[in-house]
């Protein structure tokens, strides 16, 4: 399986990741990585059908997306996995969903700590789960959408 974009957006499902990420990445599977949501019959069910058809669409637990991810028989898909939160990120990538890169998208906080652009705001908690994947080898970037220039998460803390 190839995970073509692994985002933490706590918007999870909505129109910016349908009319541009899943164009830009071709991506042909939709991966929702949250406990919460898992486990919130109707909004799982409302989030699913505003997806296109001819998208497949996993809405699960962090572990049990993992295993999805990971599972030999889904080696045909192009997953865009969608985190609520780097803490859902880390839990994911050390339950074995691997990924290369973390865009983080939009991350609205009403009192963190970090502003990063207009779009992401991190607390400690945030800092300390991305370094913590940052140590295992994931390079964490900004970029909004796909037309935005990726940013390194760091160069834009330190400006701060």
């Amino acid at each position: 399986m190839s995970v073509v974009l692994a985002r933490v957006d706590n918007r999870l499902i909505h129109g910016q990741v349908l009319e541009a990420w899943i164009p830009s990445t071709k991506a042909n599977c939709l991966v929702v990585a949250n406990n919460k949501i898992a486990d919130e019959g109707l909004h799982k069910r409302l989030m699913a059908a505003a997806v296109p058809r001819g998208i497949q669409v996993v809405i699960e637990s962090v572990e049990d997306s993992a295993r999805f991810v990971s599972s030999p028989d889904n080696d045909a898909l192009r997953v865009l996995v969608l985190f609520a939160s780097p803490d859902d990120a880390l839990h994911a990538y050390r339950s074995g969903l691997h990924f290369p890169q973390l865009n983080l998208g939009n991350l609205h906080r009403p009192q963190g700590l970090h502003q990063l652009g207009c779009t992401v705001t991190l607390d400690r908690d945030d800092v300390e789960n991305l370094e913590k994947l940052e140590s295992e080898g994931v390079e964490i970037v900004l970029q909004c959408i796909p037309s935005d220039r990726q940013l390194g998460w760091r160069a834009v803390l330190k400006d701060k």
